[in-house]
């Protein structure tokens, strides 16, 4: 912690979006701010959103002409992050990096070489998913100093979530990569943790009303590229209620990426049946527009489909550009009977091939169905709490898994009317 920081940073750095947000060290009540965050949403265009995308896109040397990268801060940036990333990698993926987050915890590749984006050609530059790291923090700073010129982002207190289930690599990598920008004073927070420290701040002391010793809080975390699980005893000490975390799930590759891949293969199917196959790279390219008619069709309940038009090279291929559209009742079908079907306790994930959901070369998890490696998740955790709580539960036969008292759901997909109401 830094004694000269005016402010308290918190980086939520997600597989889609990241996020900044900010409150005043020495304030008392003061309120956390989000910042919005200057980035290009279009080849000459800046508008501050309060979400930056966790996307690089790799132009090619005549794809953004002079003046169209300019920054509030520079006009030569490093890369191209953000919204017009995600929006040019819509139309052409093979230049896209995406889920740097999800590479950057993968333990089989080389974390600081440079091969994303994955499977493009030689001529497109990489960079590593460290150094895309690396990248999306550098604008979040670029942001910031921008902003607040006297207050330095590398002279404030920093912290930077990451999944509970991250390994010690990728916690390592990820504090590396702000330290490279010459964040010091810096925090790791687990999102889950994360996510109980913010429904904690919303409830204000009302929560210790809401819970009791010896309640256990499942934290189920879905992000853009992980699943994770946590469980959070609630104890005593010295007649003050508090909260340890008892158990962490196993890393699951399995989020927002999962369920964009499974729609894109939704609609493959369906042009399938009218007799139009398509290659990998459209896809690839599906997938994304599937990412923006999701979150479109999730936010918007009057919203009913989303078109999807399929690129082509040349105007040859198929004959002619394809179109295809994207329902509610698909979403709905696919992401809540696809990925949170009802299950017993006794139904866990099933090793299989899953072939849709490994074309990103990521080792995601083989069974999509969330709610399983949540029913796998508590039936090994009865320990956790038996060793918590000791004696509390008096001669009870310890019960073949654990039921929680209160769950938190987070993550963006989960506020969605079709969960709510499913």
């Amino acid at each position: 912690m830094s004694e000269s920081a005016k402010y308290i940073l918190g980086i939520d750095l997600g597989t889609t979006h990241s996020v900044l947000s900010y409150t005043e060290k020495h304030l008392e009540d003061a309120s956390v701010e989000i910042m919005p965050i200057p980035q290009l949403t279009a080849p000459g265009q800046v508008e501050s959103l309060n979400q930056l995308g966790s996307f690089i896109y790799q132009a090619s040397e005549h794809e953004m002409g002079e003046g169209s990268r300019n920054l509030p801060w520079t006009t030569t940036p490093e890369a191209l992050v953000g919204a017009v990333a995600r929006k040019l990698g819509s139309k052409t993926p093979l230049r896209l990096v995406a889920s740097a987050k999800s590479w950057l915890c993968h333990s089989t590749v080389n974390r600081r070489e440079a091969f994303l984006p994955a499977g493009s050609p030689e001529e497109i530059a990489k960079v590593s998913p460290l150094r895309a790291t690396e990248l999306y923090i550098q604008h979040l700073k670029n942001a910031w100093d921008h902003a607040n010129p006297e207050h330095p982002l590398t002279s404030q207190d920093v912290t930077i979530t990451v999944p509970a289930s991250f390994d010690p690599a990728a916690r390592d990598l990820t504090a590396e990569a702000a330290r490279n920008l010459g964040i010091e004073h810096l925090t790791l927070l687990e999102e889950p943790q994360a996510a109980l420290y913010n429904w904690i701040e919303k409830t204000g002391d009302d929560w210790r009303n809401q819970l009791n010793v010896g309640d256990v809080v499942l934290v189920v975390d879905v992000g853009g590229g992980t699943t994770d699980l946590s469980l959070v005893a609630v104890t005593e000490e010295e007649g003050n209620l508090t909260l340890d975390r008892v158990a962490v799930g196993e890393h699951i590759l399995l989020g927002g990426d999962n369920m964009d891949l499974a729609l894109a293969y939704r609609l493959k199917m369906k042009l399938a049946q009218e007799g139009k196959d398509l290659q990998p790279w459209q896809i690839q390219a599906i997938t994304h527009a599937c990412r923006d008619a999701k979150e479109a069709l999730l936010k918007d309940q009057e919203l009913e489909s989303v078109p999807i038009v399929v690129p082509s090279r040349g105007s040859k291929l198929l004959g002619s550009t394809l179109k295809t559209e994207l329902t509610k009742q698909e979403v709905k079908e696919t992401l809540v009977d696809g990925f949170f079907p009802v299950v017993d306790i006794d139904e866990h994930p099933v090793q299989k091939s899953r072939g849709a959901l490994t074309q990103m070369g990521l080792p995601y998890a083989q069974d999509a169905g969330i709610t399983r490696h949540i029913a796998a998740f508590l039936s090994k955790q009865s320990d956790s709490t038996q060793n918590v709580f000791g004696g509390m539960f008096g001669q009870q036969e310890k019960p073949d898994f654990v039921k929680p008292t209160a769950v938190l759901f987070n993550g963006g997909v989960l506020k969605a009317e079709a969960f709510l109401s499913a």
